[in-house]
């Protein structure tokens, strides 16, 4: 198949998924869009929002409809780095024998992810980054495709870890969960207090998505774009030549190479998924927000007068 029948393949298929996801999820059509636009780049996503907003739940959904396998981890606290990668034991012939932590798996939902400390965070970044693991001086390869999702919630701190600006920029992006409308919520308990189970039909193999996450990859991009992408990232970095006032007013820390990559990386998927065989700027500011948001740090004053990250974004772009 050429290259252009894969890319109209591609919308047909993300059509067919959409429909899919939203015979279980109701709304959050953006959040879903996100989403995908992160598997197919061959990221991971965090996603922020209070409990009860169906993040799990959208999740499993998606990994039943992507055919993958499915982990969940429930970070607490007491979690060590070995409940999520795995131990050696001795078996009976007195052999050390590795039993696989729930890391291996194409789909892992990393559940709370700031309730567990630095320690077992940093159990996961190898993971993210090299799609291996090493345990005991052996390296383990993890199954492709490979995609962490992570949620946190952004009300209670009390108990919880704040993730290390390492782990955060890992993300590609960072997916803030709204709460659903009147009539999202009404459609919401109607289908959710019946006895009716919706059946998820898988529409790819693990095959299939590597395949279009190498056909993503091989988009071209025109250099203009590629510079707007760079200029914007530049753009948030306090006391750089490209800092506007307000950036060095209100941020303590911007963007690295990593969110340049990723605004490229993503915004050739959404290109793709408008069925544009190549993309333009319009594609990049679609996607900097979600990229952006978790890379940029404010300061004191910032708080103090209540801007947000979006807010300084929506003023770059």
């Amino acid at each position: 198949m050429s290259d252009v029948a894969a890319i109209h393949n591609l919308v047909q298929k993300r059509n067919e998924l959409k429909k899919e996801i939203a015979k279980v999820i109701v709304g959050q059509d953006e959040v879903v869009d996100q989403i995908l636009i992160c598997v197919f780049s061959g990221g991971h996503a965090l996603l922020v929002g209070v409990p009860g907003l169906a993040k799990t739940l959208m999740v499993n959904t998606l990994s039943q409809a992507l055919g993958l396998g499915f982990k969940r981890i429930q970070f607490t606290p007491d979690l060590m780095p070995s409940d999520i990668l795995g131990s050696e034991i001795l078996d009976e012939n007195r052999h050390f024998k590795f039993i696989k932590g729930p890391v291996f798996s194409n789909i892992v939902l990393a559940d709370e992810i700031n309730r567990t400390p630095p320690k077992t965070q940093a159990a996961l970044l190898e993971a993210m980054q090299e799609r291996s693991v090493t345990i005991a001086g052996h390296n383990y390869k993890l199954d492709l495709p490979y995609f962490v999702l992570a949620t946190q919630n952004p009300i209670e701190q009390e108990g919880t870890y704040p993730l290390p600006e390492a782990q955060l920029d890992r993300f590609m992006f960072a997916v803030k969960l709204e709460y659903p409308s009147f009539l999202e919520e009404v459609e919401v308990v109607k289908r959710t207090t019946t006895d009716s189970v919706s059946q998820i039909m898988p529409l790819f193999t693990a095959q299939e998505i590597i395949d279009f996450q190498q056909l993503l990859r091989r988009i071209p991009v025109a250099d203009n774009v590629i510079e707007y992408a760079v200029t914007l990232v530049g753009k948030t970095r306090p006391k750089s030549v490209l800092a506007a006032e307000y950036v060095n007013t209100y941020l303590d820390w911007g963007a690295g190479p990593r969110a340049s990559q990723n605004l490229i990386l993503a915004a050739k998927t959404h290109a793709a998924f408008q069925g544009k065989f190549s993309p333009d700027i319009e594609d990049v500011k679609a996607v900097a927000v979600g990229i952006l948001r978790h890379r940029i740090i404010k300061n004191y004053k910032a708080d103090a007068e209540g801007i947000t990250e979006e807010m300084i974004i929506g003023k770059l772009l």
